[in-house]
């Protein structure tokens, strides 16, 4: 599976690698591309899954912000309601084409 902006590659990893969460396709972090991720200041928390970790996207000299997530640390009991540990995964939101 890819996730793809504007035809550039983010990330890439076969699907089995992939974790499924609330209808988004959470990528190892080994598979996102060097260079394309950027911290993002905006803050969320989810409730049951903890603190989240938004990203700019880059793609050349555009900037696109908050497309992308992660959660560095989870809250433990919400690996057994995902059924992984998916600490680090990064999610996409729907601007980039995820297939």
């Amino acid at each position: 599976m890819k996730a793809t902006l504007n035809e550039r590659v983010l990330a890439e990893a076969p699907d089995d690698e992939l974790i499924s969460i609330e209808g988004n396709w959470y990528f190892p972090p080994a598979s996102v591309q060097a260079g394309v991720l950027e911290k993002s200041p905006t803050p969320y928390h989810c409730p049951w899954k903890g603190d989240c970790q938004y990203f700019n996207v880059r793609n050349g000299d555009d900037v696109k912000a908050d497309l992308a997530w992660s959660y560095p640390s989870p809250i433990p009991s919400a690996f057994e309601r995902v059924g992984h540990d998916f600490t680090d995964y990064v999610a996409f939101a729907r601007d980039v084409d995820v297939s």
